[in-house]
């Protein structure tokens, strides 16, 4: 199947019926997430804040798939100098980008009446905040190198480079003291959460996924037109 969509003109053909359809797949997600989310009653510990977490906690978590994602697509456009993969990973960093700043952002709010402070140096906020840098500088790398190819290859050695910091985020809170609690859903035990809260958190989490997906095929789309746009503008010019 990936070997298959690995063809610009049949990803195009089946990105085309696929983007609208996760958008809508994600658009019910999201809207149930949300009024699932006002619906349950507040915490006992956090009250009200507990919301929140409806939205940052998705965005975290997507902060890290859209960077394996990122690092992925990298890794077949630096080995295997693949266009396609070079498209999808530029098309995945804004994405990624955004994902980690609401994370960022979400969590200063639930931060300041839980902690008492918008931003503390905790482990996990400080590799949340290193792998916002990570994205940014691929960004900034990308429009500081005209030549295109060369600025493919530098940006997805940088990708790979920065996954490093992906398992430092996730493990971070068992491996350093943090404020942060640990693993609460896939415990040995089962959920540490209660049910009520589970099925927001699961709604908006998929909606984010689906939401993400088709954003990317979407933004990949864009990408190879912009590239073939520019290809045949190179040609007319001689």
């Amino acid at each position: 199947m990936i070997a298959a969509l690995a063809n610009p003109q049949r990803f195009l053909a089946v990105s085309r019926w696929a983007a609208p359809l996760l958008g809508a797949v994600a658009a019910v997600l999201l809207a149930a997430g949300l009024w699932r989310a006002f619906a349950v009653p507040p915490d006992y510990q956090q009250g009200e804040t507990v919301r929140i977490l409806f939205v940052h906690v998705p965005s975290a978590e997507l902060s890290l798939f859209v960077y394996v994602c990122l690092a992925g697509a990298s890794f077949f456009g630096v080995i295997f100098r693949h266009a396609l993969a070079d498209a999808a990973a530029r098309a995945a960093a804004p994405l990624g980008a955004g994902f980690t700043a609401l994370a960022l952002i979400t969590g200063s709010f639930w931060g300041k009446p839980m902690w008492g402070a918008w931003w503390v140096w905790d482990p996990r906020l400080t590799s949340e905040l290193i792998l916002l840098l990570f994205y940014l500088g691929y960004l900034a790398l990308q429009a500081a190198i005209e030549d295109e190819a060369k600025a493919d290859r530098a940006c997805g050695i940088l990708a790979l480079v920065g996954s490093i910091n992906v398992p430092i985020v996730y493990y971070s809170v068992d491996w350093w003291n943090s404020l942060h609690q640990g693993e609460s859903i896939f415990t040995k035990n089962g959920p540490l959460v209660a049910g009520v809260y589970l099925w927001p958190w699961g709604l908006m989490t998929f909606g984010y996924i689906f939401l993400f997906g088709s954003l990317w095929l979407v933004r990949t789309r864009a990408e190879i037109w912009r590239r073939r746009a520019r290809a045949l503008a190179l040609r007319a010019a001689g």
